[in-house]
């Protein structure tokens, strides 16, 4: 069997953050190493027991969470951030980001998606909240430039992963507008009244032709694409 991925849980609310930790030793994919309520104390904790994942809110007393993810990366190079929050600021999922965080959930995630959003993470993925890939997307339209996380997130037009869309069926290019959109595989079955397994193939036919990683680089690839 593989190791239990490790955890460091990074939260100022005891009650939630003991609360998670308790979900998250239902699994046994995961082993909590760590806790912690701030940033100095998740610092510490970070260079004594280097954890694969580091589960990170943004509202901590003293410094944000989204301040303190390059820290993190610095003291233990081969972790992963993983912003698990309340804040829906678009500002704060660039800044996340841009610092290396390798996803932003909201709490409101369920706790199965969860635990396959930090499997993903640990595989070397990129993972947003639907609800804020829609603002991802929005913050690369609007922008003159290119951010340096969309451009971490997506490979240019013209480079490996910048395959053309005429690769697509009709019907992946249909799908590419919704992940764009920010619905999940759940919205888009019900949008085009399919199963929701058939929306999971054609988003792994997606990937593929594309030759993207994750569902945040294919909503990333199609706002590009928006804008040519």
């Amino acid at each position: 069997m593989n190791a239990a991925i490790q955890l460091l849980v990074v939260d100022d609310h005891t009650l939630f953050r003991r609360g998670l930790i308790a979900l998250l030793a239902q699994d046994e994919r995961f082993q909590v190493c760590g806790e912690a309520g701030d940033m100095g104390e998740a610092l510490r904790c970070v260079r004594q027991q280097a954890p694969d994942v580091v589960l990170l809110d943004n509202h901590l007393p003293g410094v944000r969470g989204v301040d303190g993810i390059a820290a993190i990366r610095e003291a233990a190079p081969g972790t992963r951030v993983l912003m698990l929050t309340v804040s829906e600021n678009e500002d704060d999922l660039s800044a996340a980001l841009q610092a290396g965080a390798s996803g932003y959930l909201l709490k409101t995630v369920e706790t199965d998606q969860l635990c396959e959003f930090i499997m993903k993470v640990q595989a070397g993925e990129s993972v947003v909240s639907p609800k804020m890939t829609t603002k991802l997307v929005s913050a690369f339209r609007t922008r003159t430039g290119t951010p340096e996380a969309v451009s971490a997130s997506a490979p240019p037009p013209g480079s490996p992963g910048g395959a053309e869309v005429d690769l697509l069926s009709p019907r992946e290019d249909e799908i590419l507008g919704l992940i764009a959109r920010g619905d999940s595989n759940k919205l888009i079955a019900r949008e085009l009244d399919i199963a929701e397994t058939t929306v999971k193939i054609h988003v792994q036919h997606i990937l593929r032709k594309l030759q993207l990683n994750s569902r945040v680089q294919a909503a990333v690839y199609a706002a590009h694409r928006q804008r040519r």
